[in-house]
């Protein structure tokens, strides 16, 4: 019986513990079109750039520190485990690297056109 009960409260810590600390991937600004855009629109949207890329960067900080967290709250992992649990999070970490630099990239595009056009 105290097993069950021991073995039923580890199992409610460990579902509970990503909700009660959840990292909220940040929503990508929408860019300005270059082309058209004022001189205030792309000042904004430079403002914007910056201010997700800062708030990419908690969201990256606050996934390592959870899954450390967890892998702590788990106890001893298999060698298995470590590597998959590794593997998940390096993929969820290179993906939202990966999304900065597109949304960079993108960024980048529009000042060229907003040059472009302002000439």
């Amino acid at each position: 019986m105290k097993t069950s009960a021991i073995l039923a409260a580890g199992l409610a810590i460990l579902v509970a513990a990503p909700l009660a600390y959840g990292c909220d991937y940040p929503r990508r600004p929408d860019l300005p079109v270059g082309s058209k855009a004022s001189k205030d629109e792309m000042l904004e949207g430079q403002r914007s750039v910056k201010a997700y890329m800062a708030s990419m960067e908690e969201y990256l900080t606050c996934i390592d520190q959870q899954e450390q967290e967890i892998v702590a709250s788990m106890g001893e992992l298999s060698e298995e485990e470590k590597v998959n649990r590794e593997a998940a999070l390096n993929k969820k970490y290179n993906a939202a690297v990966e999304e900065m630099e597109l949304l960079a990239a993108r960024f980048n595009e529009q000042v060229r056109s907003y040059k472009e056009q302002s000439q």
